[in-house]
């Protein structure tokens, strides 16, 4: 299956693993991009020696390209953008943030650049500075999210940029990722859909929760502080809820969540982590390796794509 992205960043299916903190390590991204995927290690806030040895790791399990997502918010940027140059990975994807102060470095480096945006504004700006694509991400995304929705995001970017367009949130099998082509992207993030991989170190209580969710089990907390966190709902959720209904200042309703991800990542406390997910984990039913994943929704997405389910 070929697309811009596919061409762009030399994989073989139009499929990027999101950068997911705590769990995009490099068991995962390298066996995604093995898979002919993206992979992509999620640096998050640790520190620069860490990225490293997870590149070198990741290197080590395949010869296929691979990346790394920045957040750029986090105390180590500066840090992990030289590292990740120095490394040589071959894409970066970034979030929390612009990175325009990086380009020059990236690009001298033969890297591609891909922002996660949740807005036209930000997508038009993040080509002006020479991004090579982008990804719209709706707010049915797992984790930090923005207001618009994949389905009215994607295509406003699309129309808005040159660059290729890949769309996230809310994807997790073959009708998804065709109706993202539809929209006018050339290729899916999915995030939520590879938790549940075999490859996947998570915590098995994070699997099971993610594959016993239903449709309406996912809970948005933090939009009275202007970071809205999306995850299924738990003891946590449920206190953080109804603090924040109560009025609950940013320090206290922070000290529910602090560490919340490694609790329920690392430490399988899924009561009281914070169990990040996307709206898509009720469409999550079984757990698969990243290549039968891949080769099932590519699968799918073809079908689609050229009628079959509809006039076989």
């Amino acid at each position: 299956m070929k697309t811009d992205l596919t061409k762009l960043l030399g994989i073989e299916y139009p499929i990027i693993q999101g950068g997911m903190a705590w769990v995009a390590e490099y068991h995962l991204a390298a066996a995604v991009s093995q898979a002919g995927g993206l992979g992509i290690i999620g640096a998050a806030n640790a520190p620069a020696e860490w990225v490293r040895e997870q590149i070198r790791e990741a290197k080590k399990m395949t010869e296929k390209p691979f990346g790394v997502n920045i957040m750029l918010m986090s105390p180590y940027a500066d840090e992990v953008a030289k590292a990740a140059a120095e490394e040589g990975v071959k894409v970066i994807t970034t979030g929390a943030g612009s990175p325009e102060k990086y380009m020059e470095m990236w690009k001298a480096a033969g890297i591609k650049v891909i922002p996660v945006v949740a807005s036209v504004a930000l997508a038009k700006r993040m080509e002006r500075c020479g991004a090579d694509a982008v990804i719209a991400e709706g707010c049915e995304s797992g984790g930090h999210i923005g207001e618009t929705t994949t389905m009215v995001l994607v295509p406003q970017v699309a129309d808005a940029v040159r660059i290729p367009v890949i769309a996230a949130g809310g994807i997790a099998d073959g009708r998804g990722i065709a109706a993202a082509f539809m929209l006018g992207a050339a290729g899916v993030q999915m995030g939520t859909r590879f938790i549940a991989a075999e490859e996947s170190r998570v915590h098995e209580n994070y699997k099971e929760m993610v594959l016993k969710a239903r449709d309406i089990d996912t809970r948005v907390t933090g939009r009275s502080t202007g970071h809205p966190v999306r995850a299924l709902r738990n003891k946590m959720t449920g206190e953080y809820l109804k603090k924040e209904a109560e009025g609950a200042s940013f320090e206290e309703l922070e000290l529910l969540t602090l560490g919340g991800l490694r609790k329920a990542v690392v430490e399988g406390d899924v009561k009281n982590g914070s169990v990040m997910s996307g709206q898509c984990a009720g469409l999550i039913k079984e757990k698969k390796t990243c290549k039968d994943l891949i080769l099932d929704l590519i699968e799918e997405t073809e079908k689609l794509l050229k009628g079959t389910f509809f006039y076989e």
